[in-house]
């Protein structure tokens, strides 16, 4: 455990380092955020602070790795590749919103493709590598469910269901990130508690990242993840929960993710069938922004409702 408290600790230190030479290159550069027209009135002022800064939680996770997981093993590296892969997506979808100078980037239909094919390619990868179990855990259950071929196309929907969520969770200056960074700090603790050693070091030193990250990220947010970071948060998430069995329990610990993704479809369900919408606008922390919350106050109720989801997961898991 020590070891990685300490893998902790030395990611978050690069973090932040990073942070400090790679926000002002961003500057130079004019990597700055383009807001949505629809966007409450208070984002306006966002309009220019760089984006793309899931790079330095990337980066630091990325250099931290090798010196403190000697060796990586299969689960290490389909974690590792998600998190490249899925990042990859996002910053061609930056890169392309920062070209047209305006928050359109990929498609909407572009993104899904891409996001399919590198799902579909994890999705195949995890149930052909008989080092990964396929079992999925049943909350509350002290039982597990195993779905044979169909693991395949459940295993695609999940990492397409997951990575979208984290994608819409991110909109509110240290969102995103708080929410994860508890949900990763819940997998470091139940991947050691479970065996899952190197994964549990990995977990760490991504969790110990985007506590650097956070210093840049909280409002007011000098750095934006862009969907670069969030993508790639995304494909973490969901690549642990698969290793850990833990695919039904991301939507007990995720609760906010999934409040966050009800809250786009139903909206869109809603203006399509009948023309009205339910929220002023969607997903619910910009709604809640328009009822008076500030920033901070959305940040600290959905972390300390993520907290207290991952806390009643771990009264049911077998640690």
């Amino acid at each position: 455990m020590n070891y990685i408290i300490l893998s902790i600790l030395i990611s978050f230190l690069l973090s932040i380092l990073i942070g400090l030479l790679l926000i002002p290159i961003l500057k130079i550069l004019k990597f700055g955020q383009n807001i949505k027209n629809e966007a409450p009135k208070s984002h306006k002022k966002k309009a220019g602070v760089p984006t793309i800064g899931g790079l330095i939680f990337i980066l630091s996770s990325v250099l931290t790795l090798p010196f403190f997981i000697k060796g990586y093993n299969n689960e290490v590296i389909v974690v590792l590749m998600a998190f490249m892969g899925f990042a990859l997506i996002g910053l061609f979808d930056d890169l392309l919103k920062i070209a047209h100078k305006k928050n359109e980037g990929l498609t909407s239909m572009q993104k899904m493709l891409l996001q399919i094919f590198i799902s579909s390619f994890f999705a195949f990868y995890i149930f052909l590598d008989p080092t990964i179990s396929k079992s999925i855990l049943i909350p509350f259950c002290n039982s597990s469910l195993k779905l044979g071929a169909l693991y395949i196309p459940f295993v695609l929907f999940f990492y397409l269901s997951v990575t979208n969520a984290v994608n819409f969770t991110d909109g509110v200056d240290g969102l995103a990130t708080s929410v994860t960074l508890i949900i990763i700090v819940f997998f470091t603790i139940v991947s050691f508690a479970l065996g899952h050693y190197k994964l549990s070091i990995f977990c760490g030193i991504v969790a110990g990242s985007l506590l650097g990250f956070l210093r840049f990220n909280s409002y007011p947010a000098k750095v934006i993840m862009g969907d670069t970071g969030s993508l790639a948060l995304g494909g973490v998430v969901a690549t642990v929960a698969i290793i850990l069995n833990l695919e039904i329990t991301i939507i007990i610990i995720g609760a906010i993710y999934v409040i966050e993704t009800l809250s786009v479809v139903l909206q869109i369900a809603s203006i399509r069938l009948t023309g009205k919408r339910i929220f002023t606008i969607a997903p619910i922390h910009h709604a809640l922004e328009l009822s008076g919350w500030h920033e901070s106050k959305i940040v600290s109720v959905f972390s300390i409702i993520t907290i207290v989801m991952c806390l009643i997961a771990f009264l049911y898991l077998p640690l």
